[in-house]
């Protein structure tokens, strides 16, 4: 039973906190006239799916992610609408928004959380501070070496996390947690994140013109192998952490 709780709890948080970030891409991408070909929730088999003239909505099974496809993002398109040919503040924008929503929704959470445990909203600004300045912190080590491969967690170990919450008080400072580390992982300067692809675009606007789209296209799969191998090296650390 209590396995079927915990699988519920993860699913709750991460489809949660996927539903926000997505959000966030596809209403900025909205609101810069990107043409949003799906947007969507989960991976794998599709569940439901429903589209309209404009986007094509689909719920799939596995939610560990979701997608927001836009018209000219993988490839490049002279397409009216296309993310390729809007302006880089605009891509930016597009790109960072999603990071971004769950920083906001974490820093919120956290004021709420902190303002029932201390019933004070001044200590719940004071801690929420204290909460921000420590995420600041852990980026600071993770890029100066205080912070190991062997210190990080990943899927598995949240939820052996998230297992151990025994109140909604710890579920949601949990969430908090999670939301935040989502947002600022996501906006780290490494292909094929979020904040690779930031990147890109700067060194695109410091040069005047796009890279190639061949060696754009080389540097995410790199990027993307060397996170598939880090995420296998996680879980083994995850796994070690839980059984031993």
């Amino acid at each position: 039973m209590s396995v079927i709780i915990t699988i519920i709890k993860i699913i709750i948080i991460l489809g949660f906190l996927v539903l926000i970030h997505e959000t966030g891409h596809f209403l900025v991408a909205r609101l810069c006239k990107i043409k949003v070909n799906e947007f969507a929730i989960g991976f794998g088999p599709l569940i439901w799916s429903k589209e309209t003239e404009k986007t094509k909505y689909s719920l799939r099974l596995i939610p560990l992610g979701g997608y927001v496809n836009m018209l000219g993002e993988e490839e490049r398109s002279e397409e009216e609408g296309s993310f390729s040919k809007a302006s880089i503040p605009k891509r930016i924008a597009i790109v960072a928004a999603g990071g971004l929503v769950n920083i906001m929704f974490a820093i919120l959470l956290f004021i709420v959380v902190a303002t029932i445990i201390t019933g004070s909203f001044t200590m719940a600004i004071s801690s929420t501070g204290n909460f921000i300045m420590s995420m600041v912190e852990s980026i600071k080590l993770l890029f100066t070496g205080g912070v190991t491969v062997d210190n990080l967690m990943g899927p598995i170990g949240i939820s052996e996390v998230v297992s151990q919450t025994s109140s909604l008080i710890d579920f949601f400072y949990i969430m908090a947690l999670i939301s935040m580390s989502l947002g600022v992982t996501n906006l780290l300067p490494f292909p094929p994140l979020d904040g690779g692809k930031i990147l890109i675009y700067i060194i695109e606007a410091i040069r005047r013109k796009p890279l190639k789209e061949n060696f754009e296209l080389k540097l995410q799969m790199i990027g993307f192998l060397a996170l598939i191998t880090l995420s296998v090296y996680v879980a083994f650390n995850d796994v070690g952490r839980i059984i031993g």
